[in-house]
């Protein structure tokens, strides 16, 4: 079988800075042919955006794919709501994760894998303020323990 290359267009830091991440999931992503273009130019931003269940379908909300230069009429409304494409199962799942409190649904990556557009989802738990702290203590922990043992001061 032939290799799918993957390419990652862009990724949500600012979820693993405000979640923890529980578990990943892969989706496939409804769009129209010149989004799909400006994706493949890089044009795309997940900040601020998140996936929501709604008549048992999963929607991504708050994507920024910018207008593709020479889509005039074709092209949709930057911010538009997306569908995702997931199982049945694994939708009706997420959905009840969610409905417990502090979960929430957010895109973590979004790539191609060969011809296809992907979203990478996470469920994911919310931290709270001395979570995100002490993360930081330990990052500038690391940061100084890799400095010293390289033998800069």
């Amino acid at each position: 079988m032939g290799k799918t290359s993957v390419k990652q267009i862009a990724s949500n830091r600012k979820a693993f800075h405000d979640y923890f991440i529980e578990e990943k999931y892969e989706a496939g992503i409804e769009l129209a042919g010149t989004e799909v273009k400006s994706i493949r130019q890089g044009n795309a931003n997940l900040k601020d955006s998140f996936c929501a269940v709604k008549d048992g379908e999963m929607f991504l909300y708050g994507m920024h794919i910018s207008p593709y230069e020479k889509g005039n009429i074709f092209n949709k409304d930057p911010r538009r709501t997306r569908k995702l494409l997931l199982h049945k199962k694994e939708i009706l799942k997420l959905h009840a994760k969610v409905q417990q409190d502090g979960y929430a649904l957010v895109p973590l990556s979004l790539y191609l894998s060969g011809p296809r557009v992907k979203v990478e989802l996470a469920l994911a738990r919310g931290k709270k303020l001395y979570d995100k702290r002490e993360d930081a203590a330990k990052r500038d922990a690391k940061r100084e323990m890799d400095r010293v043992s390289r033998g800069r001061y």
